[in-house]
């Protein structure tokens, strides 16, 4: 069976979610991507920003499984897009991450979202300084 790594920004990045679709996500490994800020409006996505550095974890998945994620109603909107993720802060490693097409503007912002978000961090156990971020700013760099 084909893996791909894919590197998850958002609530997906839980394990617990991937295994409620239905999907094993294997052992997961903490990476950071650079050059992109978090968004947060209904749903999380990535925004191009010059210094900007988003934390999330990184599966080995299925094609299948990956397709059959992103085909689900409200994740459609997403499109997969390569980036180099930095895992366990080592060498980059090449992995594909999905944002969405139409980013959301700075007034959309989910605060509840936000708040699960934190919670999924730090159960994963990311930078304090990370997860306090995400609270207070509706991009964050």
């Amino acid at each position: 069976m084909d893996r791909r790594d894919v590197f998850f920004y958002g609530l997906t990045m839980d394990p617990d979610v991937l295994r409620a679709q239905g999907i094993d996500p294997g052992a997961g490994r903490r990476a950071h991507v650079d050059g992109f800020a978090l968004r947060i409006g209904a749903r999380a996505t990535l925004v191009p920003g010059a210094g900007g550095c988003v934390h999330g974890m990184v599966y080995a998945l299925a094609d299948a499984d990956v397709r059959a994620l992103y085909g689900q109603a409200g994740l459609e909107d997403y499109r997969p897009e390569g980036v180099l993720a930095w895992i366990d802060g080592e060498t980059p490693h090449p992995a594909l991450t999905f944002r969405l097409a139409h980013v959301p503007a700075p007034h959309e912002r989910n605060d509840d979202y936000a708040r699960r978000l934190q919670d999924v961090l730090a159960r994963l156990g990311f930078p304090r300084s990370y997860i306090e971020s995400i609270a207070g700013t509706a991009d964050i760099d």
